[in-house]
C-alpha cells in the first residue's frame, strides 16, 4: 500500500501536466490575451490542414538585436511576449485552447549581431511560457537561430507547429 502511495505521488505532477487546462493556467499566470491583428503582408496567420495546425511567424513588439540594442534577458521577455501573441492566435484558430493536443515543432528566429551565440537562451522565453501553460503539451522539437534582420527590426520571430485533437 505505501509503495502505491508514493507511486500516486511521483506519478501526480506527470497526469496533472497532461490534463492541465491551459484557459484556466492563463488566467491563473494573469497573462491577459491580446487582440489578434491582421497580418502585415499577403499571408494568412494560421492553415489548418487535418489534425495540424500551422502558424506563421509572430513577433513581439520589441524592436532591436540581441547583442546590440538588447540583452539576453530583454530578448527572453520578448520571446515570452510573443508566446502570448501565438496563445491569442492559437485560441483564435481554434476556439479553445483545450483542443491542442501537442505542439510538435517551434522555429524560434532572433535578430542578433554575428557574434550573438544565446539564441537557445533568448527562445526559452517562448518553451518554457507554452510548458507553464500547457505542462507536457507544450514540450516541442525546436530550432533556435540567428539572422542579421527580422521584419520591421522585432527583436525575434517565432513559428509553431501543433497538433490538434
Amino acid at each position: 500500500m505505501k509503495n502505491k502511495f508514493i507511486l500516486a505521488l511521483l506519478l501526480a505532477p506527470i497526469f496533472y501536466s497532461y490534463g492541465q487546462n491551459p484557459n484556466r493556467r492563463i488566467e491563473e499566470l494573469g497573462i491577459v490575451l491580446p487582440e489578434v491583428t491582421k497580418p502585415i503582408a499577403n499571408y494568412v496567420k494560421w492553415k489548418h490542414v487535418g489534425n495540424t495546425l500551422y502558424l506563421a511567424g509572430a513577433g513581439p513588439d520589441v524592436y532591436g538585436k540581441l547583442g546590440k540594442d538588447l540583452t539576453i534577458d530583454q530578448g527572453y521577455q520578448a520571446a515570452r511576449e510573443t508566446g502570448i501573441e501565438i496563445l491569442a492566435i492559437l485560441k483564435q484558430a481554434t476556439g479553445d485552447l483545450n483542443r491542442v493536443k501537442q505542439f510538435v515543432k517551434v522555429r524560434g528566429m532572433v535578430n542578433c549581431t554575428d557574434d550573438f551565440y544565446d539564441h537557445p537562451k533568448v527562445i526559452n522565453g517562448f518553451s518554457d511560457l507554452m510548458v507553464d501553460v500547457f505542462g507536457e503539451k507544450g514540450k516541442h522539437a525546436r530550432a533556435a537561430v540567428g539572422h542579421n534582420s527580422l521584419p520591421n527590426n522585432i527583436a525575434v520571430e517565432i513559428e509553431v507547429i501543433v497538433e490538434l485533437e
